[in-house]
């Protein structure tokens, strides 16, 4: 009975195999198929995602300010204060044309008193802060620096394009990388943190 089965199957299954390979028009086969050409797009490199507004930068856009929690610190065998984790330019902050900017800043520097001032660029960094940029775009003490712990509050308004310092004032310590970049832009409709690549 197994064996009559079986040959009952066989020309069932081969009858079905012939209807598939009539309803196709061939019969597949898998070597023969073509095989979909392979992506030729190279690989975009991998890029750290940088934040627009990070969580030192507050934005209120009805009024057209932007507030900055800003803070000095040290970091072991740096060769300079960081501000807000950053020296050298490694960070440039965006503001648009007359927005007010505000900065709520700190030294939490145990070993060095610093200071901010905001300056023109020129061809070389100073050796130590001078007049701001903008009326009253400074810390208290710009040269002396404010001691470990002491804090400072800052308004005024970037009324003028350009490209702008935010450094510390302390003799030498702009020289060493202890400033970002601050840029005041026509073109920009909210203020942003921008960070070069690799940082």
């Amino acid at each position: 009975m197994i064996q009559t089965f079986r040959w009952f199957r066989m020309p069932v299954m081969a009858t079905t195999l012939a209807a598939a390979i009539a309803c196709t028009g061939r019969a597949r086969n898998p070597s023969t198929e073509p095989v979909p050409a392979a992506d030729s797009t190279p690989a975009r490199p991998a890029v750290a995602a940088t934040p627009s507004s990070p969580n030192w930068l507050a934005i209120d856009s009805v009024n057209k300010t932007a507030t900055l929690a800003l803070e000095a610190t040290t970091r072991p065998n740096a060769p300079s204060a960081l501000i807000n984790g950053y020296r050298n330019g490694e960070a440039r902050i965006v503001v648009p044309v007359g927005w007010i900017v505000k900065w709520n800043w700190r030294n939490a520097d145990t070993a060095s008193p610093h200071s901010l001032v905001v300056m023109v660029q020129r061809e070389k960094i100073p050796l130590e802060g001078s007049r701001a940029a903008f009326s009253n775009a400074m810390t208290r003490m710009v040269t002396e620096g404010l001691p470990a712990g002491q804090t400072d509050q800052t308004t005024f308004v970037a009324e003028e394009a350009g490209w702008y310092w935010l450094m510390c004032g302390v003799p030498g310590h702009a020289l060493k990388g202890e400033w970002l970049e601050l840029r005041v832009d026509p073109e920009a409709k909210l203020p942003s943190v921008q960070l070069k690549s690799g940082t």
